[in-house]
């Protein structure tokens, strides 16, 4: 039995059978400057009471070395993931002395030295289940408990917290940190981070009440961090909460920390949230990066509501916390930044990842029946978080703005420091809206799929509109007229409607979009005429909204089959240089880039990439100097120059300080531009080398990575692929570079023979892997041939195997099986 992948049913006989009081936690982190150090002392004292003699405490390290019970040294009784308590009483005192060991793959604590200046950086990152890999504890988040930490680091260092230090003792040549405690949180949010982290400080001030703000990055990246408009959107964002959920922010300070090789966006850890570095650029940025980067800050500020002050009692619950701050992330950027247009992303961008994940065959309620903690990690998906948000935004249209808020802050007052689930939030809601929503409930909450809506005309003139998997919708429908060369809505309807069929009366338009303004979660689809409209007029379409609309009707289209790829094609090379909206301009040229390798049958496949080769070439000499659009066709050029040469010599001439005016040519579109020539054979080991001397950064590393493994060369793929496989020390960043070198430039006649050997391999990976390395294993290197004999075979053979590696391999087949059978379509 893995004891590591705990159960719901097993930890709520824990945490109905223990309860929790305080936790003081003492790391000492002065050896990790050492690199063949692998291990830190971490000291836990457990307070709690018990009405059982014996239970456990989860921990993943190198060594548990004593165990105290009330005073008494016990026999160490420790599998590697659970040290066995015994001889329990009333109320308990544990002591367990353990090494913990540093992490690479961004789970636990992880370390990451920087060849720039040497200097050493950890911090910490847990959710679901990974403070175990730091601490001995009851890793559940409905056991909730206040947390001292004690951290020995070295003199010099930045050492954070959830809470402000209480004291610091300086020593020689180290020092020792003791942060306040914290108010009860949920073991998953707890944090420390520690290294000489270059900080900016400001502050938040209202009324009587005064948040102390901290920005915190690696000190090579100090001169990039853009802390001025971070700290803005910070109080921006205190603002707007404070206000909308009438309870005062309660944790403290408010520190945000950005750090090096992290596998999420961002961790909502009170008081210390932490951030990846990709939202530090290096020299060039869209408005659109930016407009992302404050939708995280505004995301991540709701959870300190929504998740660490009430959280979910067990993970079933996690929409609790992650649709609405997916939703907040949005609305506050709207209404409280200068990213107004933060629905317009949303509703192109984000909710495509809703509605692929809606369709596939793991498919799962929004309330979802999590039976374990590796269930738990794979739900961090699309459902989740942004069909979770957008049927939060369809709720916003039956109950109102006033209903939906006033719930929430009686859900907050209600249930504060505690742990809910799905009907405590419904009871709060029910009381303010006067509605019962138990039928919106299980409609929206409690089924999965994704309805399409379509409007039929018959012989008489009569309109339907149509939906599958029917649910309840308040919509409306916008008929838009071409007037003097641009595209107006001339008209709205809004209707509710609940079954297969509901008859309409709309007039003729040249434009009708069935989810005017986006209320509803759903796929609609354009009737011929207003594809014509869309093909001829798209650019000419005023509303951004409305644009954002028709862009994610036309791509779900041609994910489905029902809109032929290249036409599809042809709208993006027609309509893309003319978008304005540079969130939408985004999505567009990433959709178009899979369109083309996906769904494009392989005799048209080389004609395709050529012309969108071309294409965004042409784009890029157009567009305006020094604008967001310029740097986004030139990010697009390179990428499709990975997989059609064309533009070798102009890819070159950029790389010689030949560009366009107005463009900034920064170290990571270097790269970009260099491993496009690297997978198509116009550059080599030397141009790799060289770059690495302009650029020997902790990103410069691992992008030579993943340039030298692109060479266009079979025993290089060979190399790639066994790196990937065998090499336990690369880091998460690292593994990443492999595995993308490896399928550098859909080069299948130099990696198809490996498709046997994936199967083969996965099984044992699983195993002797973390499940966040496991996972990019598993999906980076799934094979992407011509049939599905082998996915299928395997599971097949491998029933038994654990449910969350079986996930992962069924929605691979599944993205396949929708390639093929797309691309059968359109050949027909």
């Amino acid at each position: 039995m893995d004891t590591a992948n705990l159960s719901r049913q097993e930890t709520a006989a824990r945490s109905a059978a223990v309860t929790l009081r305080s936790i003081r936690v003492e790391l000492d982190l002065t050896g990790a400057p050492e690199r063949a150090r692998t291990g830190f002392p971490t000291t836990t004292t457990l307070e709690f009471d018990a009405t059982v003699d014996a239970t456990w405490l989860d921990f993943i390290g190198e060594e548990v070395r004593r165990v105290v019970v009330n005073g008494e040294e016990r026999p160490v009784e420790y599998d590697g993931a659970r040290i066995v308590l015994s001889g329990l009483t009333t109320a308990n005192v544990v002591r367990v002395e353990a090494v913990g060991a540093y992490s690479r793959s961004g789970e636990g604590l992880h370390r990451f030295h920087d060849p720039v200046d040497d200097a050493t950086y950890l911090y910490t990152q847990y959710e679901p289940a990974d403070s175990r890999r730091v601490m001995a504890c009851f890793e559940q988040p409905d056991m909730k408990a206040a947390y001292t930490f004690v951290v020995d680091a070295p003199s010099g260092w930045e050492v954070l917290s959830n809470q402000a230090p209480e004291r610091t003792d300086p020593g020689l040549g180290v020092q020792r940190v003791q942060f306040a405690p914290t108010l009860p949180i949920s073991s998953y949010i707890t944090v420390v981070a520690a290294g000489p982290y270059a900080r900016v400080d400001g502050a938040w001030e209202r009324d009587d009440q005064r948040i102390a703000l901290g920005v915190f990055v690696r000190r090579s990246l100090a001169q990039h961090l853009e802390s001025d408009e971070i700290l803005e959107i910070t109080r921006q964002g205190l603002d707007f909460f404070t206000d909308a959920f009438a309870y005062p922010y309660p944790w403290g300070k408010y520190d945000q920390i950005f750090v090096p090789e992290y596998n999420l966006g961002a961790m909502e850890n009170p008081g210390l949230v932490t951030f990846t570095e990709g939202y530090i650029s290096r020299g060039a940025a869209t408005d659109a990066q930016r407009a992302a980067r404050a939708n995280t800050i505004l995301h991540e500020m709701a959870h300190m509501w929504f998740g660490d002050l009430v959280t979910m009692k067990w993970w079933d619950d996690l929409w609790l916390k992650e649709s609405f701050a997916d939703y907040m992330g949005s609305h506050a950027s709207a209404v409280a930044t200068r990213f107004h247009d933060a629905w317009v992303k949303f509703a192109a961008n984000r909710k495509a990842w809703a509605y692929q994940q809606d369709q596939l065959p793991t498919t799962h309620p929004i309330v979802a029946d999590i039976t374990d903690l590796e269930a738990a990690k794979l739900n961090f998906d699309g459902i989740t978080y942004a069909k979770g948000a957008a049927v939060l935004k369809q709720l916003v249209a039956f109950v109102g703005d006033d209903a939906f808020f006033e719930g929430a802050r009686r859900y907050f007052a209600a249930n504060a420091f505690g742990n809910t689930t799905l009907d405590d939030f419904l009871v709060e809601l029910s009381a303010v809206s006067g509605r019962d929503m138990s039928d919106w409930s299980r409609a929206w909450l409690q089924t999965s799929g994704v309805s399409a809506l379509w409007i039929e005309t018959d012989a008489e003139g009569r309109r339907t509109l149509r939906q599958t998997d029917p649910r309840p919708h308040r919509l409306r429908i916008g008929l838009y007229d071409r007037v003097d060369g641009r595209v107006v809505r001339r008209e709205q309807r809004e209707l509710d409607i609940v079954g297969e069929q509901t008859e309409i009366e709309l007039g003729e338009a040249d434009l009708v979009l069935v989810n005017d303004d986006d209320l509803t979660y759903a796929k609609a689809r354009l009737d011929e005429r207003s594809l014509r409209t869309v093909e001829e007029s798209l650019s000419a379409v005023d509303d951004p909204l409305a644009r954002a609309l028709v862009w994610s009707s036309l791509w779900n289209a041609t994910r489905d089959g029902v809109l032929d790829a290249r036409r599809y094609l042809s709208i993006v090379r027609t309509h893309a240089p003319g978008e304005g909206n540079i969130g939408l301009l985004s999505g567009v040229l990433a959709n178009a880039a899979v369109a083309v390798r996906q769904f494009v049958p392989d005799a048209h496949r080389a004609d395709e990439q050529r012309a969108w080769t071309e294409a965004a070439g042409s784009a890029l000499q157009v567009a305006e100097p020094g604008g967001d659009a310029q740097l986004s066709w030139a990010r697009a050029l390179a990428s499709a120059s990975a997989f059609d040469d064309v533009r070798h010599v102009e890819l070159r001439a950029m790389l010689d300080g030949r560009v366009p005016d107005g463009l900034t040519v920064d170290p990571d579109l270097r790269w970009q531009l260099l491993t496009a020539l690297v997978s198509t054979g116009h550059a080599g080991a030397d141009d790799i080398a060289a770059e690495l001397a302009r650029d020997d950064t902790g990103s410069g590393r691992t992008a030579e990575r993943r340039a030298l493994s692109s060479r266009p060369d079979a025993e290089v793929r060979r190399q790639a692929w066994n790196t990937a496989w065998t090499d336990h020390s690369l880091s998460n960043d690292h593994l990443d570079a492999e595995i993308a070198g490896f399928r550098a430039g859909g080069r299948r006649d130099l990696i198809a023979e490996f498709d046997a050997e994936y199967f083969a391999r996965i099984r044992e990976a699983w195993d002797a892997r973390s499940i966040e390395l496991a996972r990019r294993l598993v999906v980076g290197l799934f094979p992407a041939g011509d049939s599905l004999d082998r996915a299928d075979a395997w599971l097949a053979e491998h029933a038994e195997a654990p449910a969350a590696l079986r996930r992962l391999v069924i929605e691979q087949r599944d993205h396949l099986e929708r390639s093929l059978r797309v691309r059968a379509i359109t050949r027909s």
